[in-house]
Parts: C-alpha cells; structure tokens; sequence
C-alpha cells in the first residue's frame, strides 16, 4: 500500500479523515452556496493548541445560534483536532473547524430547517495574517470606507465567513498604499478588520470597541495581559476621531497573535516602529506562549 503523505495538511469530514488535497465540497451545498456556516480557528505553536477549550467553547455557541447541531460533542471535535495535527506531526499549525449546513434533500422544503448539519476540519501550516517582518516594523493601515455589517443583520459574536465589506475594505486598502483596514459602524465607531480585533492606545490606557466585533480570544488574552502588567484596559466605543489621533494601535488574532500598527492612512505613528505598550504586549505573549501558557500540547506518537 502507498504511505499516505499528510505532511501539507489533513482534512475531517463529515467523519473521515483525508489528506488537506483530496478534501472537497458538494458545490450544492448551503455552506458554500449561501454561506450558511460557521467556523473556528486554533493556533497551534511550539506543538501545543494555544486556548483549545475557549475556542471550542465559542464554536459551540456559535452553533448553538445558527440552529447546528453536528454529531460531534465538543471532547470529540478536540480528539479531531488532535488527530488532524498528529497526522501532519506539524509544530507550527493553522487549525480550522467549520460546521456547514447541507442543501435539504429533494422532496422537503428548501427551508434551513431541513437542513443537516455536519463538522468540516482542516490543519495547514502556520499562517501569518501579516508577516514577521511587517510586524516588526510596524502594520501599515488605514480607515476604509465600506461600513461593517450592523449586528442587527448579522451578530458579529458569530465567527463567519461574510466577508464582502472587509474584502472591499481591503481592496480600498490596497489601492491605497496600506496593507490592511479597519471598518466603522454606521454610527462612526471602530469595529474590526479583515480578520482581527482592533486596539488603541490613549494616555496610557488600552481600549478596544464593544459593539461591532467578535469576542476573539486573542482579544481575550490581550485583557489578561494588561491585567496582570496593571495597564488600565477599557472596553467601550471609540470614534474615527478618537482612533485615528491615538498613541499607538495594534491589533489581534489567532494567526499572528498581537500585531503592532506603525501607520495609519498618511500618520505615522511613533517613530514609524512599533509603541512601547504594543511591543510590551507583543513580547509577553509569545514569551508566555512559549512557556506553556493556556496550553493544550499535542501528542505526536502514534
């Protein structure tokens, strides 16, 4: 028999588990064709998931209010996980779960009633949103104009894949000599960007929005740390005004933990390198990291 190479990636679907190539999805399917899914990312980094139990915890919740009740408890979708990172023996992984709902079959209502749910994994290698070196010297963004989709239409606590504001956001980015954006609600305040949770800095004091975003969990350990270092953090709204006349600005995900912000459209912030706060928080967390911090290690033996 031909050894299976699981090295680029592995996939789970729907109970079987596959190389990340041979992993497909029916084109009829809701998840794809409407969008009708939800989904989760873990890091996992010096061979150990990073929060396992917290994002398991908000990809059930997140479930819970699309009306998705897969097969799998949540034990289940970590042993999957597990099994997923084991087989690639990748130290350094991108950890997606998704759960999807399927088209009704033929003969019921094409209501998302009658549509079955089902658990859709994969595992890759690491993947930045922004590079090393650009976080180094410091992200390059700026305010779009695309509005964020309001909550009243679609509750941003609910990871999903409606991307079409960020997209154009960030194509507006591009165009405009930045490397990514941040948009605003229709009442002008600061929400979240294509893929992380935003931060400001202002005299001192570390504060990141309410409304508008997901609860990410990077975000999550962002507030720890400025516990534990006694930086006084607040969560409430911050204006366009208030956001772009900031001391400094970073912001946060699974996939680059927490990424300092050296410019701002045309501002340059600082010295064009990153704050001290944010290089503060930066390091620490991957010192902590590396320590075994909210850890979950990954057994690689077969």
């Amino acid at each position: 028999m031909t050894e299976v190479d699981w090295s680029a990636g592995a996939a789970y679907i729907d109970g079987e588990f596959m190389p990340l190539k041979d992993a497909k999805l029916g084109i009829t399917e809701w998840g794809y064709r409407r969008s009708d899914v939800t989904y989760d990312v873990v890091g996992v980094y010096y061979g150990a998931f990073f929060r396992l139990d917290d994002h398991i915890n908000r990809f059930r919740t997140s479930m819970t209010k699309l009306r998705m009740n897969p097969k799998e408890s949540d034990d289940e979708i970590k042993s999957v996980l597990a099994e997923l990172v084991r087989r690639t023996g990748l130290r350094e992984a991108y950890v997606a779960m998704d759960c999807v709902r399927s088209r009704p079959p033929r003969g019921v209502p094409l209501h998302p009633i009658n549509g079955r749910s089902y658990l859709i994994c994969h595992v890759m290698p690491w993947v930045w949103v922004f590079t090393p070196e650009q976080q180094e010297r410091g992200v390059h963004a700026m305010v779009a104009s695309p509005q964020r989709i309001a909550p009243e239409s679609l509750d941003p606590t609910i990871k999903n894949f409606h991307w079409g504001d960020l997209t154009r956001g960030n194509f507006e980015a591009h165009d405009e000599g930045a490397e990514t954006c941040v948009l605003l609600d229709r009442d002008g305040n600061v929400t979240e960007g294509p893929g992380f949770n935003v931060f400001a800095v202002i005299d001192g004091r570390v504060i990141t929005p309410k409304h508008g975003a997901l609860q990410g969990i990077t975000r999550k350990t962002v507030i720890e740390l400025c516990d534990e270092f006694g930086i006084r953090c607040e969560v409430r709204d911050i204006s366009r005004n208030e956001f772009e006349a900031a001391d400094e600005i970073f912001f946060s995900t699974t996939a680059g933990g927490i990424m300092p912000v050296s410019r701002l459209a045309k501002r340059i912030l600082g010295n064009d390198r990153p704050g001290p706060i944010s290089a503060q928080l930066r390091a620490a967390f991957w010192e902590k990291r590396k320590d075994g911090w909210h850890a979950t290690p990954v057994s690689y033996a077969s």
